[in-house]
């Protein structure tokens, strides 16, 4: 049987994951899905949309998906849902999570990694996050949550766009794409996203595609900022950016703010050592595994003509043997580091020292 894919769905209060959810569960595309909500959720899926209640915490709907709340933890839920589809008495596809407003999707996340029964069953697609135009300045300056699931999202969508104005929706992408470079960011009203946008996007996927946000690299390149040696690193521009060039910055209006979830990006052309990469990013995620909240890279590696895919969330980190690297394509290695203050300078340091 093929593993249950699985969309982890957060936004801070009152960003539309209710009404995003209700839209992608009334479309008519043919899917079964089987929900799951934390329920002490601000606003639960309705019940026009429900076909009757029962003495269970699963209720099947109207188009044949179904939905639950959480009794215990998500663990037994997602052992109950799969037991139940094994047995024939549940039928879905795939499940989405809806995490409450204040919820840290990491733990989330995890547990589909971190448990072997789990793991054997369900395959973590994405994460997608919901924003609030109107709100989120407010709530990434107050509320570290709201922040800390903009740095897991694999998809962002700004809900609400259409009550600021443009320079406002403007202002608040630069600062989305500071916090994650790598989430492609779209509007969405009243929960109107395409359902390609939601589901299978694959974000967990160790593949060779690595998107980090070109516009986001761009911006770094007026510093002129070079290493001596043969590669580049691009920072993200932040008050407390220990380069002067980045302070008189063109984007000065943007950076009243100093968000604590921030984005680096490190590349160099040069190979890195297996084993001293491998001991250095060991070392990294041990000490600073809780506070990194996804990091991904295609690497350049000493011994493999192919492409070698990392990724990670939290303390847990994967890699892969990706596709050979193409004839005359420039063999260079792409990392992206998303996390609370994480120590940018040891992190290049490290990096560097793991360089043949």
């Amino acid at each position: 049987m093929s593993l249950i894919p699985a969309t982890i769905l957060t936004g801070f209060l009152g960003s539309g994951k209710t009404t995003l959810l209700k839209r992608v569960l009334s479309e008519a595309h043919g899917q079964k899905i089987a929900v799951i909500e934390n329920e002490f959720g601000e606003e639960n899926i309705d019940n026009e949309i429900l076909v009757s209640d029962t003495t269970e915490n699963i209720i099947q709907m109207s188009n044949g998906c179904v939905c639950c709340t959480i009794r215990e933890d998500l663990r037994t839920t997602l052992q109950d849902l799969a037991e139940k589809r094994r047995k024939g008495e549940l039928d879905f596809d795939r499940i989405i999570i809806e995490t409450t407003g204040l919820a840290d999707p990491g733990p989330v996340a995890q547990t589909f990694f971190m448990d072997d029964e789990i793991a054997e069953q369900y395959l973590l697609d994405a994460v997608v996050t919901l924003v609030d135009a109107k709100h989120a300045a407010q709530q990434f300056n107050d509320r570290q949550e709201a922040r800390r699931q903009v740095g897991f999202a694999d998809q962002i969508f700004i809900s609400k766009a259409d009550l600021v104005s443009a320079e406002e929706v403007d202002a608040l992408v630069h600062r989305l794409k500071h916090m994650n470079p790598r989430a492609p960011m779209r509007t969405a009203n009243f929960g109107d996203v395409k359902l390609s946008e939601v589901l299978d996007l694959r974000g967990f996927n160790l593949n060779a595609k690595l998107d980090i946000d070109p516009d986001f690299l761009k911006e770094d390149d007026h510093t002129g900022h070079k290493h001596g040696h043969d590669h580049a690193h691009e920072h993200e521009h932040s008050e407390n950016c220990n380069h002067a060039s980045h302070d008189q910055d063109s984007h000065g209006h943007h950076h009243h703010h100093d968000d604590d979830v921030k984005s680096f990006v490190y590349r160099s052309k040069r190979a890195f050592d297996p084993a001293k990469l491998e001991d250095f990013l060991g070392s990294i995620v041990n000490v600073y595994g809780p506070r990194m909240l996804r990091y991904k890279g295609v690497l350049n590696m000493k011994g493999t003509s192919r492409k070698v895919i990392f990724q990670g969330v939290h303390q847990l980190m994967g890699s892969d043997l990706g596709p050979e690297w193409a004839m005359g394509e420039q063999r260079e290695s792409k990392m992206v580091f998303i996390g609370i203050d994480l120590p940018k300078d040891i992190l290049i340091q490290g990096l560097d020292q793991s360089l043949i």
